[in-house]
C-alpha cells in the first residue's frame, strides 16, 4: 500500500497541548528548533472544559512557574479560580505564541526508516525526527461495571462532567470516591444545600495550614517537591498514590469529612456492589477516616522535626482530634429510600495509549522512561504525574522536566547546551 505524503516536517512534535506540550514547546522556541504542538481540542483544555465552576488550584499560585512566566499575580498565596487559571495559560501562550495547531487529533505514531517518525493526524500526516508524547495520564474516566445495574432514571456523571449542583435533578446526590475531585465535589453540592451521601476510599488527606504557613511551603522548604522519583521511599510505586485531598476554597482549608458528615452529610465505606436498590458497601469508612487523618498527622510530626531542626521560629498548634467517629459500619445502602436521584462518579482515570505504536511501556502498560526519555531514541513522555518529581504533572514542576527534555532534544540535533539555532523554520512539506 503507497504511503500518505507528508502534509509537513519537522525536527519535534509535540503531542499535547496542555502545560506540559506548552512548556517543552517555550523551550524549543527558545532554542530555534523548528516543532510542532498538536491539541486534538482547544490548549489547555481539561482547564476550560472538564472542570467545575468553583473548581481552585490545591497548591498556592506561588507554585505557578511555567517557564519564563512565573504566577506575578497580586495574590500569591493564594488559590486561583477555574477561569484564572485558563487565563494565566492563555497568557502563556501569548507571551512566546508556539506553533500550535489545535483541532488536530494525532490518531497514531509509528517508527519510520525513511522520516523517524510518523504521525496519522486529522490534518494529515505529519513526520518528524523526534516526538514529545504530552497527552498526560488521565483519558478514559473509570466507571464500574455495576454501574450498568442501575435504572435509567438514576443520572450518572463523571467527575470531569461535572459542573454545579444545578445540572443535577432535585434529590439527594451520591458522590462516589474521595480523592481531591471526589471531596471538593462532595463539598461543593453540600455547600449549595444538597443532601450528599459520600463512598469514602484510600485516599489520604493533608492539612491547608499549621504552625503558621500551608503545609505546601512547609514541604517547600523542607525540599520535598525536589526529591525525585528514584530516591522517594516508594520508588515508582509512587505514582500509583492517590493524592491528599484538601482545598483551596475560600481561601483554602482543610477538607474534614468528619465535620461534614456532623452538618448531614452521609459516610459510607467504598462501593462494593449494585444489587436491585440496595447499594454493597465495605465496613471500612472508620478505617479510611483515621488513616487519611495519620496521613496529615504524620505530615505535621515531619514539620516539627524540621521546625526543631533548622531553629525556625514557628507558633505553637494543637494537633487535630476527630470531631466524629462513625457510629456504626452500614453495609447497604437503599438508594430510593435515600432519595438518591444522581451519581457523580470520582473514581480516577486510564490511559489510552492504543494509539502510541512504538515498544516505549513496560509490563503494566504503562510508558517505560527515566525522568521522560524512553528506550526509544528520540521519543520522551511528558506531564506525567511523579515523571521526576512530585510537581511534574504540574503548574510547580512541569518547566523542569521540559527543560531536561529539550536538553536531550537539542542534543540529537547537535547543539550544545545553551546554542540555539538562527534558522527557527525548516522547510514544510505540501503545507
Amino acid at each position: 500500500m503507497a504511503q500518505a505524503t507528508p502534509v509537513a516536517r519537522h525536527s519535534v512534535a509535540v503531542v499535547g497541548g496542555g502545560q506540559a506540550g506548552l512548556s517543552i514547546s517555550w523551550y524549543l522556541a527558545n532554542s530555534g528548533i523548528d516543532h510542532v504542538v498538536l491539541e486534538k481540542e482547544r490548549a489547555g483544555q481539561a482547564w476550560r472544559a472538564e472542570r467545575w465552576d468553583t473548581f481552585c488550584l490545591v497548591t498556592p499560585n506561588w507554585q505557578c512557574q511555567l517557564p519564563g512566566f512565573p504566577y506575578r499575580g497580586p495574590d500569591p498565596h493564594g488559590f486561583m479560580l477555574r477561569d484564572e487559571i485558563v487565563k494565566y495559560l492563555d497568557d502563556f501562550i501569548a507571551s512566546f505564541n508556539p506553533p500550535l495547531r489545535e483541532g488536530v487529533t494525532v490518531r497514531s505514531v509509528r517508527s519510520d526508516a525513511l522520516h523517524g517518525f510518523t504521525l496519522d493526524a486529522t490534518d494529515g500526516v505529519h513526520v518528524a525526527d523526534q516526538v514529545v508524547i504530552a497527552a498526560g495520564g488521565y483519558q478514559i474516566p473509570i466507571i464500574p461495571r455495576c454501574a450498568e445495574r442501575l435504572p435509567a432514571d438514576i443520572v450518572q456523571i463523571q467527575s470531569s462532567a461535572y459542573r454545579n449542583p444545578d445540572m443535577l435533578p432535585a434529590g439527594a446526590v451520591l458522590v462516589v470516591g474521595s480523592g481531591q475531585s471526589g471531596c471538593q465535589i462532595a463539598e461543593d453540592l453540600h455547600l449549595a444545600g444538597r443532601k450528599v451521601h459520600l463512598c469514602v476510599g484510600d485516599a489520604p488527606r493533608v492539612a491547608r495550614r499549621y504552625r503558621g504557613k500551608d503545609v505546601v511551603e512547609w514541604l517547600h522548604l523542607m525540599g520535598y517537591y525536589d526529591i525525585p522519583v528514584h530516591e522517594h521511599p516508594l520508588r515508582e510505586g509512587v505514582r500509583d498514590k492517590t493524592n491528599h485531598y484538601v482545598t483551596g476554597r475560600d481561601g483554602g482549608r482543610d477538607i474534614d469529612l468528619r465535620q461534614r458528615a456532623l452538618e448531614g452529610m452521609e459516610l459510607y465505606g467504598r462501593l462494593l456492589d449494585v444489587s436491585g436498590n440496595k447499594l454493597g458497601l465495605d465496613d471500612d469508612l472508620k478505617q479510611c477516616l483515621d488513616q487519611a487523618d495519620q496521613v496529615s498527622e504524620s505530615i505535621k510530626t515531619s514539620i516539627d522535626g524540621f521546625i526543631r531542626k533548622q531553629g525556625v521560629s514557628a507558633p505553637e498548634e494543637p494537633r487535630y482530634r476527630p470531631v466524629w467517629t462513625p457510629p456504626q459500619e452500614r453495609t447497604e445502602l437503599d438508594y430510593r429510600a435515600a432519595g438518591i436521584t444522581s451519581i457523580v462518579w470520582c473514581i480516577g482515570f486510564r490511559t489510552d495509549y492504543s494509539w502510541i505504536d512504538l515498544p516505549v511501556f513496560n509490563g503494566r502498560g504503562q510508558p517505560a522512561h527515566v525522568r521522560g526519555v524512553t528506550p526509544v531514541p528520540g521519543v520522551y513522555f511528558l506531564g506525567l504525574p511523579w515523571l521526576y518529581t512530585w510537581g511534574s504533572g504540574r503548574f510547580s514542576g512541569v518547566a523542569r522536566d521540559a527543560e531536561y527534555l529539550a536538553e536531550h532534544i537539542k542534543a540529537r540535533v547537535g547543539l550544545a547546551p545553551g546554542e540555539s539555532r538562527s534558522v527557527v523554520n525548516e522547510a514544510a512539506i505540501g503545507s
